[in-house]
C-alpha cells in the first residue's frame, strides 16, 4: 500500500507526497519513511513537511512545465540529490529522467507507475498511474478539467477519454482546489443532476471545516463532471443550447463546454 497526502501551496495548489515507506517494513519505526514528491511548485512547504514528519524523499514526479509545478525542484534537488522524472519533450528545470507515453517507472519491486501522455492543458503534460491512483496534474480536476493553454480541445478530449478507461474506483489526485467552482458550473450545465447537488453540498461542508475536497474517484467524475459526461444527452443538449447550433458528437460537446467554462 502507498499513501498520498497533500501539502497546500500558493493560493490553491496541492503538492502531493506519495508515502511509499508504509509499504516497506524495514522503513517503519526509527527509519524515515520514503516519499515521492509530485509537482513541487514551492520547495519551502515540502521541506518543512519532510523535516517535521521524518520523511525521506526518493524522487520527484513532474506532470508539466508550469511554474507552480516546477519552481521548487532546484532547491529540493540541491538539498536531497533527487532524480526528477518528467515529460521528455519539455524544458523542465533539473529533469534527470525524461519519460514518455507508456513508460514504466519502477520505484521498488512492488511499486511502479505507468506514464500516460495527457496533452491538452499543455503539450508536454503527462500523468502517473499506479493501480487505484492517478496523479494527473492539471488535466482532470475534481468536476472539471484544465484550461487549454497550449493544446487543442481534441487533444484534451482524447486525454480525458483515455483516463475514463481506467477503473471507476481509481482515485484522482489533481493539483488544485477548484472543486466547488467546478461543481457550480457543472450544476449550471446539468440543473437536474442530483449527484452534482449532493457532491456540492458535501464539498462545501468539507471546505467550511478547512478540509480538502481531494482526491475524488473516477466514478464520481463520471457522475458529476461535465467534461467526462460529453456522451450524455443532458450535457449535449446544454452545449447545443449554449452554442445555438446542433452538436455533432461528444468531442464537439467538449469543445463547447470548455469554451463555456472559460467565459462563465
Amino acid at each position: 500500500m502507498i499513501f498520498p497526502f497533500a501539502i497546500p501551496a500558493f493560493r490553491d495548489n496541492y503538492i502531493w507526497l506519495i508515502d511509499i515507506g508504509q509499504a516497506r517494513p524495514q522503513n517503519q519505526g526509527a527509519e524515515p519513511r520514503e516519499v515521492i514528491i509530485v509537482d513541487p511548485g514551492d520547495a519551502s512547504p515540502v521541506i518543512a513537511c519532510l523535516e517535521a514528519n521524518h520523511l525521506k524523499p526518493q524522487a520527484i514526479f513532474v506532470t508539466h512545465h508550469h511554474y507552480d509545478h516546477v519552481d521548487g525542484i532546484a532547491n529540493l534537488v540541491q538539498r536531497y540529490q533527487l532524480p526528477v522524472f518528467g515529460p521528455g519533450n519539455s524544458t523542465i528545470p533539473g529533469l534527470t529522467d525524461p519519460v514518455s507515453d507508456l513508460d514504466v517507472i519502477t520505484i521498488a519491486p512492488d511499486i511502479s507507475f505507468q506514464v500516460f501522455a495527457t496533452p491538452g492543458h499543455t503539450l508536454d503534460h503527462i500523468s502517473y498511474y499506479t493501480p487505484g491512483m492517478l496523479f494527473c496534474g492539471d488535466t482532470l480536476f475534481a468536476a472539471g478539467c484544465g484550461r487549454l493553454f497550449e493544446g487543442t480541445p481534441e487533444q484534451m478530449f482524447r486525454s480525458l477519454s483515455r483516463i475514463n478507461l481506467l477503473p471507476g474506483d481509481t482515485k484522482i489526485y489533481c493539483t488544485h482546489e477548484y472543486t466547488i467552482a467546478n461543481l457550480e458550473f457543472a450544476q449550471h450545465v446539468e440543473t437536474d443532476n442530483k449527484a452534482i447537488s449532493v457532491r456540492l453540498q458535501h464539498c462545501n461542508h468539507l471546505r467550511s471545516k478547512g478540509q480538502i475536497t481531494l482526491p475524488s474517484t473516477l466514478a464520481e467524475e463520471r457522475q458529476t463532471n461535465p467534461f467526462m459526461r460529453c456522451t450524455e444527452a443532458t450535457v449535449m443538449t446544454a452545449a447545443s443550447q449554449f452554442a445555438n447550433r446542433p452538436i455533432k458528437d461528444p468531442a464537439d460537446t467538449f469543445k463547447v463546454i470548455r469554451f463555456w467554462k472559460d467565459t462563465w
